[in-house]
């Protein structure tokens, strides 16, 4: 029996995932778009922003964006606490942070057990959404952090600070 090197590669390629909990949802974006992940800190509240704009921060001398993901998803909003993450990410050539309910970890998964997302995922438009991942105990829905904002939402973020 002779095996096709090429397949091979294709199931054991890994994908790298931070992982994130928002509500009782467990999140993975690709480790490659995150530049860091910062404890709750002070946000400064942007008057005439958009619902979801937190607000934004100062990241050593940097003013950056933070949008709520759990207002962004129409999640019903909560309090900050101890587990309250902001992950700093490259969106486009744009620093912005997405504030999380907390970080789990930095997965390394197949890429095969992948699958295509149904149409609503927990009540999430799957236009967010390029995957889902059946691990032993739970799902993992992978964000494609991109197509969360908008065109013209991208546009505001830049006048934001």
């Amino acid at each position: 029996m002779s095996s096709n090197p090429e397949n091979k590669n294709e199931s054991t390629e890994l994908l790298q995932l931070v992982s994130f909990k928002i509500a009782n949802e467990e999140f993975g974006i690709d480790i490659l778009n995150v530049q860091e992940i910062n404890k709750m800190t002070q946000v400064t509240k942007v008057p005439n922003s958009p619902e979801f704009v937190e607000g934004v921060i100062n990241l050593r001398g940097r003013v950056i964006p933070v949008v709520n993901l759990r207002v962004k998803m129409d999640l019903p909003n909560r309090e900050y606490d101890k587990d309250t993450r902001i992950i700093v990410v490259d969106l486009s050539g744009k620093t912005v942070g997405f504030l999380v309910d907390s970080v789990s970890e930095v997965l390394r998964i197949p890429r095969n057990i992948m699958e295509p997302p149904p149409s609503i995922v927990a009540g999430i438009n799957s236009n967010y959404i390029t995957a889902v991942g059946k691990l032993e105990d739970r799902l993992l829905i992978l964000l494609d952090l991109d197509k969360i904002l908008h065109q013209e939402e991208k546009a505001v973020l830049e006048t934001v600070n």
